[in-house]
């Protein structure tokens, strides 16, 4: 076999392990949202463990000031800390640090789309599927950008509304009206969502977040992606309409330019 076979060989072999890798993970979290309300932390754990795979294949986490926005108990800031990165972990809602019967080692209270924090000194900022809960999501954007360093990282991640899992517990219903689909679960579950249309819960588009990114002068994105699914997949988000359905939960991942 000559070099050149030798090399295609193995580079075919390679991209076949990867392939592999990447359906695996996907199965993976996929069974892990199967058991969320049995088991929270096995899926909190494994995606927590998922997105710091990426911002450190990006940015040495080591020593790092890592900041969870959205952040509930810190299960990311948990897994942050122990590769070696400082932490803080923000969140609007008291109830929210203390769920699963947890709570961060170190957090604050406070808004994401007003973080009590000085611009340009964060390391890594972290914020996942908190945006579709804010009637303000790109004022939250600009804050995440805002407070890291040129050069630091920003791990953003939504659940866009038009897939199907938009609806949150309210889904697929609420393809037929955000309010139809609230007063459906009320009705049915004797209570009201916990993610309430238009309370707690909004509509945000992939296509939005994209056209926001093309507006921003500030930030190279890294990746931007559907974030469970595997990597042949990216060209989703370069679709428009299909990548509304299709990509049920984006990621986003920027760089802030020096």
């Amino acid at each position: 076999m000559s070099p050149s076979d030798a090399n295609r060989r193995a580079a075919n072999t390679g991209a076949a392990r990867g392939l592999r890798d990447d359906l695996a993970r996907t199965v993976e979290h996929l069974r892990a949202f199967r058991a969320e309300s049995s088991d929270p932390g096995r899926l909190y754990r494994l995606m927590a463990s998922d997105a710091l795979d990426q911002v450190a294949s990006t940015i040495d986490l080591v020593g790092a000031l890592f900041v969870d926005v959205g952040g509930g108990p810190g299960y990311v800031t948990e897994e942050a800390a122990n590769r070696g990165a400082e932490c803080i972990t923000i969140d609007r809602h008291p109830s929210e640090l203390h769920l699963h019967g947890r709570r961060p080692a170190s957090a604050l209270i406070a808004d994401g789309a007003r973080l009590p924090l000085p611009g340009e000194r964060v390391d890594i900022v972290h914020c996942a599927n908190v945006l579709e809960h804010s009637p303000a999501p790109f004022e939250i954007l600009d804050e995440l950008v805002r407070i890291i360093r040129p050069g630091g990282i920003a791990y953003v991640s939504l659940t866009n509304w038009l897939s199907p899992w938009g609806g949150h517990e309210t889904s697929p219903w609420h393809y037929l009206g955000g309010e139809w689909a609230a007063r459906r679960y009320a009705r049915r579950h004797g209570h009201e969502a916990k993610n309430r249309y238009g309370q707690s819960l909004f509509r945000l588009s992939v296509g939005d977040v994209v056209r926001w990114t093309r507006a921003r002068t500030d930030v190279d994105v890294v990746d931007l992606s559907p974030r469970y699914l595997p990597r042949l997949a990216r060209f989703v988000v370069t679709v428009p309409a299909i990548r509304e359905v299709a990509c049920w939960n984006l990621r986003l991942v920027m760089r802030r330019r020096s």
